[in-house]
Order: structure tokens, then sequence, then C-alpha cells
């Protein structure tokens, strides 16, 4: 009887910190958003799935996705079967996926977030969104570190470059004669503001930052050209052989070119895009 008693004594406490922990657990999230993707696994709370993870890695790229996070396929066409199997907590949307929220719903509770409003400043926007994935996570402070260690590696990233870099005309190729040109409201835009840089592109852009260009409305200006990759199948052979493309590099000389970055991306992508940009500008300058 007193051993009963013991054991009976020992098991109420167990149980209760077992439930204690398990209400504290972190919740576990799925998206199909890779800029909500990658937020969470900059937060240190990667997503249990996500959508076109293959596609993410070539995109997006960094921060990788780790080898647990089960692929839910097309992001706008996801494996509802599989997401109900994996029986996540909360699922993250953007405004783009929209249309699937009343599917979603019936899985999980939904979670819109968005980036990229008109008239926002688009820096503070990435900060509020990098709080807003936080809080659902339970982890305000992590929110705090990742824009205080961005925002601190973009500063020291500044003092590394010239004073006389010449404004930058930032593209990413749609075929060999039109290009995406980036400018104001895009991330892209956000980083050469926090790096002091100036851009050379001040025409009109849509809600994520860039414009739809020819490759003549470039010539006339005076511009390092960026180049963002990846480049549309048999573009890179069509260029050589473009005369238009040669009047631009006597115009405006070698490009510099990017691996890829998500320019619909938040402070992760912002990070990765001054790196890889800086470092190119640094290496220009020693050739």
């Amino acid at each position: 009887m007193l051993h009963r008693r013991l054991f009976a004594g020992l098991i109420g406490p167990l149980a209760l910190l077992f439930a204690t922990a398990s209400l504290a657990a972190p919740p576990h999230l799925a998206t199909l958003d890779w800029t909500l993707a990658e937020t969470l696994v900059a937060l240190d709370h990667p997503p249990v799935a996500a959508a076109q993870v293959d596609a993410y890695q070539a995109w997006v790229r960094e921060p990788t996705l780790p080898d647990s996070v089960s692929d839910l396929g097309l992001r706008t066409q996801p494996n509802l079967e599989l997401l109900a199997d994996i029986a996540p907590d909360r699922i993250l949307i953007s405004p783009m996926f929209a249309n699937l929220a009343p599917r979603l719903e019936r899985i999980a509770p939904v979670d819109t977030l968005s980036l990229y409003r008109p008239g926002r400043d688009t820096w503070s926007e990435m900060r509020e969104l990098t709080h807003a994935v936080a809080a659902l996570i339970e982890r305000p402070h992590a929110a705090e570190q990742l824009i205080h260690e961005t925002e601190r590696h973009l500063a020291a990233l500044e003092q590394r470059l010239n004073s006389d870099t010449r404004p930058l005309l930032m593209v990413q190729f749609m075929d060999a004669r039109h290009v995406r040109v980036f400018g104001d409201h895009g991330l892209y835009q956000a980083v050469l503001e926090r790096l002091g840089l100036s851009n050379a592109w001040n025409g009109n852009t849509n809600a994520w930052g860039f414009s739809l260009a020819p490759l003549e409305a470039l010539i006339e200006l005076d511009a390092q050209l960026v180049v963002v990759k990846p480049f549309p199948a048999g573009v890179r052979a069509s260029l050589e052989g473009s005369g238009l493309w040669q009047a631009l590099l006597k115009r405006q000389g070698d490009p510099l070119i990017l691996d890829p970055v998500w320019s619909f991306g938040a402070l992760p992508s912002a990070r990765r895009f001054a790196d890889l940009l800086v470092t190119a500008l640094e290496k220009d300058d020693a050739s």
C-alpha cells in the first residue's frame, strides 16, 4: 500500500510536468510561401512542410530548408492529403495563395501574412513580417535577434564599399531582349539604401519593385550593370550574338553576375543579396 501511495505521488507531478511541456512546445507550421519558409528557417524554427522544396533550393537557396521539411508539391496546387497527414498546427500563406485558404482551413487554421504592400517602406515591412512570424512560434526574442544581426551585418558591409561606386542597374532576364529592372519598393532597392548605394533605374515599378523593360531602354543609362541569375534556357547563347547586348556592354562594361536571390523575400534574402553584391563589387574593384 505504501509503495502504491509513493508511486501515485510521483505520477501526479510527472503528468503535470509533461502536460506543461506539451503546452509550451512551439507550434508545427506548414507554408506554401517561400518568403515565410525562409523566415521560419532564419528564426531557427523550420516549417514541417513547404511547397516546391526543390525550386526553393534553386531560387532562394539560403537559408537552406532542412531534410526534415516535407514537400507539398506545387505552391498553387499543394498535396492536401499529405498536408492533412502531416497535421500542422497552423498553415502560413501570403495573399498570393488566398484562393486556397478555404480548403486549407479544413486542415488547420490559416494565417495570411503580407509583404510588399503599396505605399509602405519595404525594410519596415520586412521587420514587421519577422515580428509576426516570430509571434506565431512564440519566440519574439528571435525576431529581435534576426533583425539586429541582419542590420548589423549590412552596416558592416557598407563600410567595405568605395564611396565612388557607380549607380547600379539591377536586372534579371526574362528572354534575350527583355529584363526585369529592379527599383523602388523592392527588396533589392531596400538593400541598396541600407548599403548607401544608388540605383540607376528611376522608372515606375510594380508592387514587387520591378519593371519589365526591353534591353534598348537600358543603353543610355550610365551605370554598373548587375545581372541576377538564373538565365532562362538559351538566353546566354542568344546574348553572345546580340548586337544590342554588345552595345550595352560597350556602354556600361562587363556586368556583375550574381547567383539567384529571391527578390520577393524578407530579411534572409536581403542579407544574401547584400553579401553577393558587395563581394562582386569588391572583386570588380580589385580587377
